[in-house]
């Protein structure tokens, strides 16, 4: 009797280690489960989409469509917009030029040198047009960069003043060769005075 409640015993610790790795086993899937469940809910997977936002974005791809069919009727570029439930928010894309511009600054010994990155709120025709009209829109940074004094460089705002001359300069090349400009932003990612 003592051999039959030793093998009971025996079979019964060799069933309780069974038990709690199946009982772990199916608590990890059922965690694993609800932060997958949580993460899609979060970002609004189970979200119903608008029906009309659906049909302006169709309309949108209709002309791009046709206005790549016929590339003497291009249409202006289009803003390419982020989903956000909050409010209509536009995606940023930046441009860097690859080489730094350097010019003297006006009546002194100084060189200033900077490296110009672009941002669009638009589809990449204006990333396009800035590649294809480079040598231009370098000039007309250099020639604004030229007027800049001596006492100019340290108004604390200089920089900002300084990006919005650039920009609506090569905004009106953009305009005068390609009919849009698009460039929303200038930002200095390499700025030096010697």
């Amino acid at each position: 009797m003592a051999e039959e409640e030793a093998e009971v015993e025996g079979g019964g610790k060799k069933k309780l280690p069974i038990v709690k790795i199946l009982i772990v086993v199916l608590a990890v899937i059922v965690l694993l489960a609800g932060e997958v469940g949580g993460t899609l809910f979060a970002v609004g997977f189970f979200d119903k989409k608008d029906a009309h936002a659906a049909e302006e974005q169709l309309k949108k791809l209709e002309e791009e469509a046709s206005a790549s069919k016929n590339p003497a009727v291009q249409a202006e570029p289009t803003k390419v917009a982020k989903a956000s439930p909050e409010m209509t928010r536009f995606e940023s894309t930046y441009l860097e030029l690859e080489k730094p511009m350097v010019s003297n600054i006006a009546n002194s010994r100084k060189v200033m040198s900077v490296t110009v990155a672009l941002m669009t709120y638009y589809d990449d025709r204006v990333f396009k047009n800035v590649k294809k009209h480079e040598m231009a829109l370098r000039a007309v940074t250099l020639d604004v960069m030229r007027q800049v004094s001596e006492p100019e460089i340290s108004s604390p705002e200089f920089r900002k003043e300084l990006g919005a001359k650039i920009r609506k300069e090569m905004n009106a090349v953009l305009e005068k060769y390609e009919d849009f400009g698009g460039i929303e932003e200038i930002y200095f990612t390499t700025f030096v005075v010697q």
